[in-house]
This record gives structure tokens, sequence and C-alpha cells, in this order.
């Protein structure tokens, strides 16, 4: 068993399949097969199914995954211990990001944190709030700008970088625009513009309304906060964005608080309680802790 198979099956797994992984490990798909097939010849046990249009993992290989996971970390926390003695900061931080967040300025800190540590390798991916924390969880990433309800995800450490309140927004001169809250069941009834399904503020508004027996009308859906507030512009719906976008667009949109209950979103910058395990990610933690002035 070597460890460029284990590291060929996480990557396939990652990737759903072995056209992608053999991109990503810049092997030729051929090669990568082949040495998935001698592992199950190792280990006696198919770990892949390949029957079906996507590759999927057998009983033995959900078993073997983690297995394989750990002992990749096993081996980069070695080479981490070495460079320790030796005095360097080296090593990989896996950072994910949800879609179209622009705040803080998370290239602009990995910028800065590159020239203060240039011998660690950062890569950076885009997802929806739920997903990032389901990657956090299962070790695939190190970090995560994220966005939270009220309760913390269990397993995780927060730092807090912006907690502020979900608010509808409607152009001046319609007639909600005469009032300054709205309650989540009269909101329910309006036509609305929303962030996608298990993005953050989302999963808050429609926990609220499941909470409540509710079931709102989302007419339209956009990843940016901004492009929410342009189409609520254009008197598409009443849309639900953050209290900083309402502010930015104050001179043509008005906003209104939602009631009964309120709803907040929190901005956070997440690792596993157990971790970050890397000293490079923690290294990050730490930079962004400093340049951000955020707590836990």
């Amino acid at each position: 068993m070597e460890l460029r198979q284990l590291r060929y099956l996480v990557t396939i797994v990652e990737e759903g399949g072995f056209t992608r992984a053999a991109e990503r490990v810049h092997v030729a798909q051929p090669g990568i097969s082949a040495q998935i097939r001698q592992l199950e010849r190792e280990l006696g046990q198919e770990l892949l199914d390949r029957s079906g249009r996507t590759v999927r993992l057998t009983e033995a290989g959900a078993a073997v995954l983690p297995l394989a996971r750990a002992a990749l970390q096993a081996v980069a926390d070695m080479q981490e211990t070495a460079d320790q003695l030796a005095g360097l900061t080296r090593g990989h931080v896996r950072v994910g990001m949800i879609t179209s967040c622009g705040v803080p300025d998370l290239p602009a800190l990995l910028a800065e944190f590159h020239f203060a540590y240039p011998g660690v390798a950062v890569t950076l991916s885009e997802d929806n709030a739920g997903a990032l924390v389901d990657a956090l969880r299962d070790g695939q990433l190190d970090l995560a700008l994220t966005a939270l309800p009220d309760s913390d995800p269990s397993g995780l450490e927060l730092a807090v970088l912006a907690d502020e309140p979900i608010v509808a927004v409607v152009p001046h001169g319609v007639e909600l625009a005469g009032q300054d809250t709205i309650g989540l069941a009269a909101l329910t009834e309006e036509t609305l513009i929303c962030m996608p399904a298990g993005s953050g503020i989302r999963t808050i508004f429609d926990d609220a309304c499941a909470a409540a027996g509710l079931r709102p009308r989302v007419a339209l859906e956009a990843t940016n906060p901004q492009m929410l507030a342009q189409l609520a512009i254009r008197g598409l719906g009443v849309a639900l964005v953050p209290e900083s976008t309402a502010q930015e667009n104050a001179d043509l949109l008005h906003p209104l608080t939602i009631v009964r209950p309120s709803l907040r979103g929190r901005l956070a910058l997440a690792w596993r309680a157990d971790g970050p395990r890397s000293t490079a990610a923690r290294a990050l933690v730490a930079h962004v802790r400093t340049t951000t002035g955020a707590t836990t």
C-alpha cells in the first residue's frame, strides 16, 4: 500500500470521479485507475462502485475513507513537526468561503498572510454555508468564512467577523415603504427575493418560517446581496438582505425591520473545535484575528 494510492482515493471522492481527480493531481487517468485497482486488490475489497454514471463509495470504501484521510494527515503532521524543529512555518491551508462574500475582503487577508508566510500554500474554494460547515467537520477544509444562524454549529469554533440584522427592502414610494417593520407572517405573503437554499441568510429565514408553520413565496434567487438589492430596486419583489446592504442602497431602497421574530445573521471564520491541526492553519487564524479584531 502506498500513500499516493490513499491520496488518489480521497481525491476521487472529493472530485466526484476519476477524470477530475486526474486533472487535480496531474496524473493520467489510467494511472490513477491502476493504482486504485492495486489498492483494492491489496485490501481484498472494492472501494468504489463504478457501475453508474458517477463513482460512488462502496460500503468498504466508506469505511476506509476516513482512515485514508487520517493516514495522509499523519504524514502531513510528521512533515510539519520536522519543519517546526527547523524553525519554519510551512504547509498547506484549505480555506472555504461563502459565494459572493465581500466582508471582510478575504483575498486581501490571504495576500497579507502569504507575504508573512510565503512557505504556506493556500487553496481557496467557494460554496454555500451548509456545504462549508460539512466540509469543516469532514476535515476537507481547515478554515471557512461562512454565514451562520444564531446557534453555533456543534463541533466548530468561531471568530465572529460581523453580526447584523437581516432586513426586508423595498423601493421608496411603494406601499410597504410607509412602514418601518414587518412581521414574519406578513413578509411570507409578499413576493420575495432571497439567497439560494442552503446559504446563511436563506437558512435563517427558512428555519424561522418552518418554526412558525409558514410557507414563503420566493420568486427570485441570487447569490450576491447586492444583486438582491438591484432586483428589489426594479420592483421585482421584497428582498431579504443584511442591514449593511440596505444601508449601502438607502437612496433607492427602504428597509423594513423584520419582527415576530427578528432575524440576525453572523459572518464568522470557523474551524474545527479540535483544531486547526496544522501550524499553518493556526497561523492563519491568528492572522485573521489580528487583522479583523474578530473575537471567539
